[in-house]
């Protein structure tokens, strides 16, 4: 061993260094494990919840995403398309919303939790085609209702709640997932409220 005088400055900066650059490193691998922790693309494909910003949707607007590998519908209903839902109930197959195609909290006349705002996975319940969102010439389908969606692989027509027309192969109302608001323009699909 030497007997030179320890340099307390020099291992003072040596330590500081190290701690720093240690430091430093540790926030760098933390980063992409932290990040590591997200769902990936394969999981939200699997059934991750999905959010949707409505805060820019104009009335009538349809935007799509994708939610377990199913398209997911959100669209904004106007006053007038939610005044005539009513008016055609005689035509629907299940106009009350019986059969269990949606959760508890959107079986009521809109088939959504707010009004305005229609959530649906964007498969016909006949054989799973995507059927076409017609927000103006829907009346050609069916007569005396102007919006609703027409799935041209066999025919199948829904409303603008999503129920199903009689004398169509579709035998359901489509599907409502499940979905709660975060904010008031933040939706999340794919999971409940009570399962946040």
């Amino acid at each position: 061993m030497s007997n030179a005088p320890v340099d307390t400055g020099r291992r003072r900066f040596l330590t500081w260094s190290t701690t720093a650059v240690g430091g430093v490193g540790a926030v760098f691998a933390a980063v992409p494990f932290i990040a590591s922790w997200n769902p990936s693309a394969k999981a939200k494909a699997a059934g991750a919840p999905v959010e949707v910003d409505v805060s820019k949707m104009e009335p009538g607007q349809l935007i799509r995403v994708e939610w377990r590998g199913n398209p997911v519908w959100v669209v904004r209903r106007t006053q007038e398309i939610l005044d005539g839902l009513p008016k055609h109930d005689n035509q629907l197959r299940d106009p009350n919303s019986d059969e269990p195609q949606q959760p508890e909290y959107a079986q009521n006349a809109y088939r959504s939790i707010k009004p305005e705002l229609f959530v649906a996975v964007g498969l016909c319940t006949h054989l799973g085609c995507s059927p076409t969102y017609l927000p103006n010439t829907f009346g050609e389908q069916v007569q005396g209702v102007s919006a609703g969606f027409f799935c041209p692989c066999h025919g199948s027509k829904f409303d603008m709640a999503g129920r199903v027309f009689q004398g169509v192969p579709a035998p359901l109302n489509l599907v409502i997932p499940p979905y709660y608001y975060v904010n008031d323009t933040t939706i999340l699909v794919g999971e409940d409220k009570e399962g946040a």
